[in-house]
């Protein structure tokens, strides 16, 4: 009897340390796939805090929730049985789905730009009320956190490609709860910092109140920035999906002339290179995802405006 239960404590404590040593591997590779994913979070942490631009202070944590929340059903219940089941069956069949996805960034972006340029008129959201124009920001912030995040996933999916599907679904799961905290975090603190300069204003402080002020002062411009930021991020994520996802196709030339210019001012620039490369192909991709993206703005507004007579 004691010998079973000795052989029973010994089978237990080798399966701790096979359940230890695989979250450990879990672990390590979600940390490796979120180093590889972390230019797209940067993105998205600058591209949604947009949305909640002058709406009212009460509300901007409330939506940025619910956003969050859109992100995290976007990662678990869309992207992630979407990219598992393809990259075990059909593989090929990301790119296109990641090129669809830029063509809508791009979409966004430049309509934006061509409204602020005042070659559109600008599309409101109707007078239905706010619950109506929440409704309507959320479902565009969550549209938009769609394909950002799916890069973020399908490049997290490349770099554990190696594992076992099991691991790769754990490793994904704990990299979408990750990243949707890190995004939504940063974005929350970065809406509500007028609040918290406001908050030490009121501090005893002179330093407390200084810093409080410059805040109070500087975050409308902070916002104003970041908003910009966010339409020039929609271009370059989408426009960097769009040529890559070209190339991977086997149209190989409107790639390779930006990556032949980016290794061009990489190799004389020193040790500038690798930034100066990086704002080459980032400025190559706005370029594209200006263009492309102006190109679908103009059929969207045809198709509406023969949507409209008949």
């Amino acid at each position: 009897m004691a010998g079973g239960l000795v052989a029973l404590l010994d089978d237990v404590a080798a399966l701790v340390k096979v359940t230890a040593a695989s979250l450990d591997d879990i672990a390590l590779g979600a940390g490796k796939a979120s180093v590889k994913s972390l230019g797209v979070v940067v993105d998205d942490a600058a591209v949604t805090p947009q949305y909640v631009e002058g709406l009212s202070p009460k509300r901007e944590l409330p939506i940025i929730w619910k956003i969050a929340v859109g992100s995290i059903r976007n990662k678990l219940l869309i992207i992630l049985p979407v990219a598992l089941l393809l990259s075990q069956f059909a593989p090929w069949a990301l790119t296109p789905i990641l090129m669809i996805g830029g063509a809508y960034l791009v979409f966004e972006g430049a309509e934006k730009i061509l409204e602020a340029m005042g070659a559109i008129k600008h599309h409101g959201l109707g007078a239905n009320g706010a619950v109506r124009e929440e409704k309507a920001i959320i479902g565009a912030a969550v549209r938009t956190d769609l394909v950002l995040s799916a890069e973020i996933m399908v490049i997290s999916l490349n770099e554990v490609a190696h594992e076992s599907f099991l691991n790769r679904t754990l490793i994904l799961i704990l990299i979408a709860f990750l990243m949707t905290v890190v995004v939504y975090g940063v974005v929350g603190l970065i809406v509500k910092m007028d609040d918290i300069g406001l908050h030490l204003a009121k501090k005893s402080s002179a330093v407390a109140q200084k810093v409080g002020r410059g805040l109070v002062k500087g975050m409308p411009i902070v916002m104003s920035i970041l908003s910009k930021v966010g339409i020039v991020a929609m271009l370059w994520v989408g426009g960097h999906l769009i040529l890559v996802g070209m190339d991977d196709l086997g149209w190989h030339a409107p790639y390779g002339f930006v990556h032949h210019v980016e290794m061009l001012v990489h190799d004389a620039t020193g040790s500038a290179g690798a930034v100066l490369g990086w704002l080459v192909n980032t400025a190559f991709s706005c370029l594209a995802g200006f263009i492309i993206g102006s190109v679908i703005t103009a059929a969207v507004q045809g198709i509406n405006r023969l949507r409209s007579k008949h």
